[in-house]
């Protein structure tokens, strides 16, 4: 696909992360939101989220209509990302922190990403309450409201600000809990923000020095990890085991190894 025609798809993904947007601030703050419980009584969706999903899919169906839409809320619609027909997919998640947003914490964002058979190649990360618009395409560099992004290019581990998130799993959480204490005295401190779009968009722009976490799905990371990778850092699969779920490391190639090895 062409580069202009990335760029296109990138407007387009805009264009429904801030229909999403514009739904989400509308709410925030309504403590009479809808909310219901999904895998477990700690993991919730709202109102919102059905609200904004449906947002970005107004928006696709009129400027996409034949491509396939993956939301979190929704499920998938369409076939397209497969083939060779130039039918794409859309993996979008309307509210990635919904707990945060529920809470009345400023902490969230709205992902949109376009795939093809070989990945992505668009995304969009926008956070609405800081008005703050991450964005990347295949062939283009990571952008901040048009300016463009790097990472810290942190090279030790000691100093290293790294974020990462825990399951609405408890025995998933337990082990994560492990994991932390192996980690924690080895890095300059750990943050957990509560969505994971955010936390790739802030290690690309070097907020975070580098990510891990595991139990995330397509959603939460299709766009974050484009920009993130966009801006030269490695992102590196988590494989599942008998009890945890995947999941990834993001890092600067100098602490990737150290990282990884911590947290694998």
């Amino acid at each position: 696909m062409a580069l202009t025609d990335e760029r296109e798809l990138l407007e387009i993904a805009r264009e429904a992360a801030e229909a999403a947007a514009a739904e989400l601030c509308r709410r925030f703050g309504d403590r009479n939101l809808g909310v219901r419980s999904k895998t477990t009584p700690t993991d919730l969706v709202s109102d919102a989220d059905v609200a904004a999903e449906s947002a970005i899919r107004d928006v696709l169906a009129t400027r996409r209509p034949g491509d396939a839409i993956v939301g979190e809320e929704g499920g998938q619609t369409g076939e397209g990302g497969a083939g060779g027909d130039g039918a794409l997919r859309w993996v979008v998640d309307p509210l990635d922190g919904t707990i945060n947003f529920l809470f009345g914490i400023p902490a969230f964002a709205v992902s949109v990403a376009c795939e093809d058979a070989e990945g992505a190649l668009a995304g969009i990360v926008l956070d609405p309450i800081r008005q703050e618009c991450f964005g990347a395409t295949r062939s283009g560099p990571p952008q901040l409201n048009g300016d463009q992004i790097e990472p810290s290019g942190r090279e030790e581990l000691s100093i290293a600000m790294v974020a990462t998130g825990f399951s609405y799993d408890s025995g998933v959480r337990a082990r994560q809990g492990a994991v932390v204490a192996r980690v924690l005295p080895r890095v300059r401190d750990i943050r957990r923000v509560g969505a994971a779009a955010l936390d790739l968009s802030w290690c690309a722009c070097g907020r975070f020095d580098a990510y891990y976490e595991r139990g995330l799905h397509a959603w939460d990371v299709a766009a974050g990890s484009l920009i993130a990778q966009r801006a030269g850092l490695q992102v590196r699969e988590l494989e599942a085991s008998a009890d945890d779920p995947s999941g990834l490391v993001v890092a600067p190639e100098a602490l990737m190894g150290e990282l990884y090895s911590l947290v694998g």
